[in-house]
């Protein structure tokens, strides 16, 4: 979609309507100033023995306001901005194609699966009446075991927005192991906003007596901000004006809130961005090339429909790369665990079947198809991203 080609069509009919707008406006104010003088010299006090000839002076402003031309002016004016309005009409409809129908296929799509994907995705936000809405109405009742698990992580989000972190250390602390194995310091982050209000709006011995309590199994590891916290107890109940105010910030709050959801998705198995979001997103960036194709193709609809595999690349953002993919470069498939990628000696790499092809179903040796090295299937080795 040629959509800076539109923006460039825009800022011109915006400048167009400008200029006619000030051309309206000065035309209007000569208009005026004419009038006003006329007025003015009609009321203005004159001799009585010399009445003001009313009559000469209107035809005066009469003759004034025909060599204006008003009316011409703000006629010629408008339509120079009309004929540009119009063509701008024509160029979205012209660049933009509304019937995105054009790129649908046939695929076959399990009903229940994608049910569960959209309720999920309002659970995920914390829309959960319009999820129960869902489930309800598709008759989808598996879908609802992730409902009280988001449930969960909403009452822990909404409590931390409100400065109530009661709820998120118990969390944590139910989850601790878990959190440890995938490298996370979540619940020292946590335990730091607990001990900087308790600093700020407590007492210097409640903050020494909750770091002794909570942050001096963590002291060892983190020693750099375990001495940091320690300096803040100097200005208990003056944070903002010492050098550590920067502890009191509301980004720490957002940051560790947002890490939180992150980490309660992670350990249900689910990803932090809703999956029917990323869907979403993917299928508009990716929509352009797949209506020039549907367009291509519009004679061969059939083959069109019963395609395997796209002919051309579908290029997304790197916000849509998950994980590392190998397309051979002689079968052009997409490496599996049925078809894994093979190191040849010579260090180029093929897909498991292009190199049992080439070497004739491992009988033979083969020569690499990018270089003179020869090899044997033994000689390959696989790779693992």
């Amino acid at each position: 979609m040629e959509l800076s080609s539109i923006k460039d069509a825009f800022d011109r009919v915006a400048k167009k309507q400008k200029l006619s707008s000030s051309k309206s406006q000065e035309i209007v104010d000569q208009v005026g100033r004419e009038i006003e003088q006329a007025l003015a010299t009609i009321q203005s006090p004159h001799d009585p023995l010399k009445p003001v000839d009313e009559k000469s002076i209107i035809t005066e402003l009469k003759f004034k306001l025909n060599a204006i031309g008003a009316l011409q002016q703000l006629e010629g004016s408008h339509k120079e901005l009309n004929i540009s309005l119009t063509k701008y009409q024509k160029l979205p409809e012209k660049v933009l194609n509304p019937d995105i129908s054009k790129a649908y296929r046939n695929v076959d799509f399990d009903t229940h699966i994608v049910n569960q994907i959209i309720a999920s995705h309002f659970y995920h936000q914390g829309l959960f009446d319009i999820g129960d809405s869902i489930i309800n109405e598709a008759g989808e009742p598996d879908a609802t075991a992730l409902r009280s698990q988001f449930l969960e992580m909403h009452q822990i989000i909404e409590a931390m927005r409100n400065k109530n972190l009661q709820p998120a250390l118990t969390w944590v602390s139910a989850n601790r192991e878990k959190l440890v194995q995938i490298g996370s310091n979540l619940e020292l982050k946590i335990h730091t906003l607990q001990f900087v209000e308790i600093v700020q709006n407590g007492t210097r011995a409640d903050a020494l007596k909750y770091a002794r309590t909570y942050l001096t199994p963590f002291a060892s590891l983190n020693k750099d901000e375990f001495q940091k916290l320690m300096g803040c107890l100097l200005y208990a109940g003056r944070l903002e004006s010492s050098p550590y105010s920067e502890l009191m910030s509301p980004v720490h709050w957002e940051m560790t809130t947002e890490e939180l959801a992150r980490q309660f998705c992670t350990l249900l198995g689910q990803s932090y961005e809703s999956p029917l979001s990323v869907a979403v997103a993917a299928g508009v960036e990716g929509l352009p090339t797949l209506l020039k194709l549907a367009n291509v193709m519009a004679a061969k609809k059939q083959e069109w429909q019963e395609m395997k595999q796209l002919p051309v690349p579908v290029e997304l953002g790197k916000e849509f790369q998950f994980h590392s993919i190998f397309v051979c470069p002689v079968s052009r498939d997409q490496g599996s665990e049925e078809n894994p990628p093979m190191l040849l000696p010579c260090l180029h790499v093929l897909c498991k079947q292009s190199i049992i092809k080439l070497s004739k179903n491992s009988t033979r040796t083969f020569k690499c198809p990018y270089c003179p090295t020869e090899a044997t299937v033994a000689h390959c080795r696989q790779l693992y991203f």
